[in-house]
């Protein structure tokens, strides 16, 4: 099992500090690498404390409207496996601290072969990963071998992961725990704490490892709302919406931190 990473790291400051996480997604190289490459910089100034990168694939089946034209545009613009890590390089050399998950699907990983991928990640600075196709039966193909190479391997429940499930799911997930809000995919509808505090509890319940609630969160006020029920919460398409605006970085950045403020007031 992969030990005391940069994720267990924060995630242990925020414990003692009595603060919720705010976890905030971007897809790499959306809609070009500069850009993405100048948000990514700026995301912990703006109170981001895990950065989730997304790794382009061109069959997100997880992910909504918004962020599959986010893929769409990037793998239009060149992006790649060797990009993406490129990017985390960059952000490495002027930040060592900020926690950085890897996003994505199994095939282009298992394309460049599960070890050399491994080892590529975890020199660029990937301290987790979260394959939202590799279910824990597969668990021999990439999750065993992250943890052993010191990466967290994230794993994601869903409103329809019942307690027979809940055990296998939680079984070698390390980091924390992402809960989906919602049935369905990414950008879909609204998260409601009060559908989401019970679920929180009952994972709780089976792990140590913190939650996280992703899904259905788009203002300061849901981060709020959402990050009062559980250790925090991750905010994706609001965000890459606001990358596809066109807008400059600096406005980006000013509502990715209302969005963090919102999550570390609860």
């Amino acid at each position: 099992m992969a030990q005391n990473t940069r994720i267990d790291q924060t995630f242990a400051r925020l414990k003692a500090a009595r603060k919720k996480a705010f976890v905030a997604y971007i897809m790499a190289g959306d809609p070009d690498v500069a850009r993405a490459q100048a948000v990514m910089q700026g995301l912990p100034a703006a109170g981001v404390d895990v950065i989730e990168l997304g790794l382009p694939f061109t069959d997100p089946m997880a992910d909504g409207e918004t962020i599959q034209l986010a893929g769409q545009r990037a793998l239009e613009g060149g992006m790649t496996l060797d990009k993406t890590l490129d990017m985390v390089r960059v952000f490495r050399a002027g930040n060592q601290d900020t926690p950085i998950v890897l996003m994505g699907y199994y095939n282009p990983i298992y394309a460049r072969g599960v070890d050399l991928f491994l080892r590529q990640a975890k020199d660029a600075g990937i301290d987790g990963l979260i394959i939202v196709d590799l279910p824990p039966e597969e668990d021999s193909e990439l999750c065993i071998p992250a943890q052993a190479a010191g990466i967290n391997f994230i794993r994601l429940a869903t409103p329809t992961t019942d307690a027979k499930r809940l055990p296998r799911v939680l079984q070698n997930t390390s980091g924390f725990v992402y809960y989906v809000s919602i049935t369905g995919i990414t950008g879909a509808a609204a998260a409601k704490p009060s559908d989401v505090a019970p679920e929180v509890a009952r994972i709780k319940a089976s792990t140590d490892l913190p939650v996280i609630v992703g899904f259905g969160i788009n203002t300061p006020e849901t981060a709020r709302a959402i990050a009062s029920v559980a250790d925090g919460c991750v905010v994706g398409s609001a965000i890459v919406k606001e990358i596809a605006s066109g807008k400059p970085v600096d406005q980006i950045l000013a509502f990715v931190a209302s969005l963090a403020d919102g999550a570390h007031s609860a």
